[in-house]
């Protein structure tokens, strides 16, 4: 019974993503691909399932 009892022994320490992981849009090369996104999203009343071809492009033009 006493292992029941061990839930502070492994404690979970978030770490942030590597630095570059995921590139910011600092110059605005990929705003055309997210406002179409974006546009998508409030068209089908933010269903992201409607708008899946759209949101991959955006991330594969912020991958670039």
């Amino acid at each position: 019974m006493s292992t029941a009892m061990n839930f502070g022994s492994k404690s979970f320490k978030p770490r942030p993503p590597d630095k570059g992981a995921f590139p910011l849009d600092h110059f605005g090369e990929c705003s055309a691909f997210k406002e179409r996104f974006m546009e998508c999203l409030r068209d089908s009343g933010y269903e992201s399932g409607a708008c899946r071809q759209r949101a991959m492009a955006y991330l594969e033009c912020r991958m670039e």
